[in-house]
């Protein structure tokens, strides 16, 4: 996936919980989620990720998308 990732609705699911919320801030190896007005730093590796993006749920694992997102939009496939 090559969009930006900040301002999605998301469900980051982990293997303790999951956290819904807005993405806030994106780095190489992490997503801040705004959930219940409170920010909560998301680790991308091992967790997945449910991405509401034009109306459509995509689902996208972490491992996948571990790329500072300056480098991952400017990405060819």
């Amino acid at each position: 996936m090559r969009t930006e990732f900040i301002g999605l609705d998301v469900d980051a699911i982990t293997p303790f919980q999951v956290i819904s919320g807005v993405v806030v801030d994106e780095t190489k190896n992490t997503f801040t989620i705004e959930s219940a007005g409170t920010d909560k730093m998301v680790p991308k590796m091992d967790n997945e990720f449910r991405f509401t993006y034009e109306g459509n749920e995509i689902v996208i694992r972490g491992s996948e998308i571990l790329h500072r997102p300056e480098d991952r939009i400017k990405k060819v496939r």
